[in-house]
């Protein structure tokens, strides 16, 4: 399997920037998820699971605090800009700042009625300890639009799933491939450039997938990936 396409997130659920090549860390590729907007009343981070306006805009890595591109076109990195946006009082906050990273899932995912909260990884701004990378493969997304599943490594071919408990070598950077990926509401959500609201992509992946869709790395030795990099697992 060849790299097609490399993606780096700077600001959690908001889209993300399309590379040519990164540089992997061992929090996973430099400066991804390295930042999220919290809630000030609640404490909660948001995310597009919650918020699903979160991903019309769009964050930049600056090698500082990020510029988010809200869908207006406004670019801005001032919490009151941000937080007259969302429609509530908000924090950019950076992965090293202290205190409690607690989010929240639909406990119904019909109606969303009901919430369930849940805490993130400690270090960058990821859901699970054990995917620092996601890996997600063209012969997985079939006719669903990759950025759907919002994954850093989109490869050209098939059969990440049979990767798990291997270890693999991007460029210079060598992962090791920990588990499936479970999926959530956030595959239904609208996105820019046509990806609209389809309840069906997440019906379908537990129906067919038992809920999983890409995997999860963690980096062993860091390095740089680049689009047109072969996937070697051994």
């Amino acid at each position: 399997m060849q790299v097609i396409e490399l993606w780096r997130y700077p600001v959690k659920s908001l889209q993300g920037e399309r590379c040519d090549a990164v540089e992997v860390g061992a929090e996973g590729i430099v400066g991804d998820r390295a930042w999220a907007l919290f809630d000030t009343a609640t404490g909660f981070g948001l995310t597009a699971r919650r918020v699903p306006d979160l991903l019309f805009a769009a964050a930049r890595t600056t090698g500082g605090r990020p510029d988010v591109v809200l869908p207006d076109g406004t670019v801005t990195s001032d919490d009151a800009v941000l937080s007259d946006w969302v429609g509530r009082p908000v924090e950019l906050r950076p992965a090293s700042y202290p205190g409690p990273r607690t989010y929240e899932n639909p406990a119904d995912l019909e109606t969303e009625s009901r919430w369930n909260p849940f805490s993130g990884a400690d270090g960058a701004f990821h859901d699970n300890a054990n995917s620092r990378i996601t890996l997600l493969s063209t012969g997985s997304t079939g006719s669903w639009a990759p950025r759907r599943f919002r994954a850093n490594v989109l490869l050209e071919g098939s059969g990440e799933d049979a990767l798990v408990g291997q270890r693999v070598r991007l460029g210079t950077t060598v992962l090791d491939v920990s588990a499936r990926v479970p999926r959530c509401v956030m595959t239904t959500r609208p996105q820019p450039g046509g990806v609209g609201r389809d309840t069906g992509v997440l019906k379908s992946i537990h129906r067919e997938r038992d809920g999983m869709l890409s995997v999860g790395a963690m980096p062993s030795t860091g390095g740089r990936i680049a689009v047109g990099d072969e996937l070697q697992a051994w």
